[in-house]
């Protein structure tokens, strides 16, 4: 199992996403049951990553999380991520909202803070706020979410902007990989980024290519005796430069997913679903959900 590398902390490929977690109080027993189930066998096998954000429901997700799920766990076999608004991206605000996702989770620190997408407060004073939340330890390190090409290639021209440690992009095998692999994954990859995948298992037609009715995939899957979401999630971390962060509200869910991390197919397996699904060849914008 390949652990993906941010500055020096090694964390599962596999974490738990929580969007949408937390919305509908008659779920909240399944939903605790399914993120403690998660942590129980991650931390057997590493640091696990679980990832949230104070757009989750308001803030609800992060409470879900921190209030309950978390608490029998020793904090650093978790690498807890959350991330802020754009609008509250200031140097006034930022603090504010980092210490109302801290009191939620009921933690001193996150392992990682992500500015969720871009907005109109200047990246420099986003940075700035940043790096001073970094300086006062209630964060260990900062990155973006949902930043394309040519923002990536902004923020380095910020003050510090290069202290950025990952972005959080849609990647899957399904839907439109021109914004991420024509460019944007060369381009952190050559930066020494990692990509942190949200919705990594394309279900359904939601994205315009139902993957689990492919017969390739369903061949491939069957072999390994595994289902075709366990295989979506071993490519997306196949590189071993990419956390992905499927989220389930089910304990079985969750264990099939973190069981993919130990997938591995054979190099002709690996060509067949390359052949069947090349690298794109053009740009094409940035999906974002």
């Amino acid at each position: 199992m390949n652990m993906v590398n941010f500055k020096g902390q090694a964390v599962l490929p596999i974490g738990l996403g929580t969007w949408h977690m937390g919305d509908e109080p008659q779920h909240r027993a399944t939903e605790i049951a399914a993120l403690r189930s998660g942590i129980q066998t991650g931390t057997e096998l590493g640091t696990l990553a679980i990832d949230t954000a104070e757009m989750y429901g308001e803030g609800r997700s992060e409470t879900l999380v921190g209030g309950e799920a978390i608490q029998p766990v020793e904090r650093q076999k978790l690498y807890l991520i959350s991330k802020v608004y754009p609008w509250n991206a200031s140097e006034d605000l930022l603090p504010k909202s980092l210490d109302a996702s801290l009191n939620r989770l009921g933690v001193d620190y996150l392992d990682l803070y992500l500015l969720h997408w871009t907005g109109n407060i200047p990246l420099a004073e986003t940075v700035l706020a940043m790096q001073r939340a970094q300086k006062a330890g209630k964060i260990r390190h900062w990155g973006v979410s949902n930043f394309d090409t040519s923002d990536m290639q902004e923020l380095w021209q910020v003050p510090d902007g290069d202290q950025c440690v990952t972005n959080e992009v849609l990647y899957n095998l399904g839907g439109s990989r021109g914004g991420i692999e024509y460019d944007l994954v060369p381009w952190l990859q050559a930066h020494q980024l990692p990509v942190i995948a949200y919705s990594p298992v394309a279900q359904g037609d939601s994205l315009g290519n139902d993957l689990t009715a492919d017969p390739l995939l369903n061949e491939i899957a069957a072999a390994h005796h595994v289902s075709v979401f366990q295989l979506l999630l071993a490519w997306v971390i196949r590189n071993g430069e990419t956390l992905a962060i499927p989220q389930s509200s089910s304990a079985d869910h969750v264990q099939n997913n973190l069981a993919a991390a130990k997938l591995e197919l054979t190099a002709d397996e690996w060509q067949l679903i390359q052949a069947k699904y090349p690298t794109p060849t053009r740009k094409q914008p940035l999906d974002v959900l």
